[in-house]
């Protein structure tokens, strides 16, 4: 005998299929033991597979790995579970998914063809670098910052400085997640352009982070003196997202596309 969970791969925070962040969405009727989820995540091998357990009023358990731990918040395994929920008919159109997560609540409403995250704000506060990160990012920062979750926050001086890295992952593997930004020229559609880096989760560059932008939105409200955006992470995948500071909350929305379904079968 054995289980059959459905399975799809979005990417998010693109319209265009190989682009953006490729996330994996399980749909569970039962809850999986947490092993179970994690080999799940390393067979999968992608940035990140969420597991989706509906909680019996509407709303859902969300739960996302890493191909080699759990983390406590993802913004495109969001994305590509709500896009999901909303394909498949599993929402109504004005409906608003309502996901239980180890960040606490967080919602999605759907915005015609964007999908709207609504997202803890992380506070920021200045510190130099731990020794040996810059060399590992192999920068000269403007500015770096960490943020509550503890991921670093670090400025360049120009946008191609920020597309030209090329880090040293064996380095940066001691470290914790960094998510390197520049403002953008004059001529450029976007505010302010970012990289995501964490081999220490396994990950050596996130395509399209949305949890960074957590900590991305208050840091360049405080640049920019403004409080809605447009911002591109420049991978070589790429990905865009609309940005807004509400209050404690960052409003951030992106499309997604699905590419892949299917399902994993499961020994009992």
């Amino acid at each position: 005998m054995s289980t059959k969970i459905p399975f799809y791969q979005v990417d998010a925070f693109t319209a265009v299929p190989f682009q953006g962040n490729p996330a994996a969405t399980c749909l569970l009727q039962q809850a999986l033991p947490e092993k179970m989820m994690q080999q799940i995540a390393l067979e999968n091998n992608l940035p990140e597979t969420a597991f989706l357990l509906p909680a019996g009023d509407g709303s859902y358990h969300l739960r996302w790995f890493t191909p080699t731990t759990e983390i406590k918040l993802c913004g495109h395994g969001t994305l590509a579970t709500a896009h999901i929920l909303w394909e498949k008919g599993l929402l109504g159109g004005k409906e608003t998914a309502r996901f239980h997560t180890l960040s606490g609540l967080l919602t999605v409403q759907k915005k015609e063809d964007w999908l709207q995250l609504n997202f803890p704000a992380f506070a920021l506060h200045e510190q130099e670098l731990p020794a040996g990160m810059a060399a590992a990012l192999g920068i000269t920062p403007l500015a770096s910052y960490c943020a509550e979750d503890g991921r670093w926050v670090v400025e360049l001086d120009s946008e191609a400085a920020l597309r030209s890295l090329k880090p040293d992952f064996t380095e940066l593997k001691k470290f914790p997640s960094v998510v390197v930004t520049a403002k953008t020229g004059k001529d450029s559609s976007y505010d302010f352009v970012s990289r995501s880096f964490a081999p220490a989760h396994g990950i050596d560059e996130d395509p399209v982070t949305g949890s960074s932008h957590c900590a991305l939105v208050p840091y360049w409200r405080s640049r920019l003196n403004k409080s809605s955006f447009s911002a591109f992470q420049a991978s070589a995948r790429g990905g865009e997202l609309k940005l807004k500071l509400d209050g404690s909350r960052v409003l951030i929305e992106g499309k997604a596309v699905t590419v892949l379904e299917g399902f994993f079968t499961i020994p009992e």
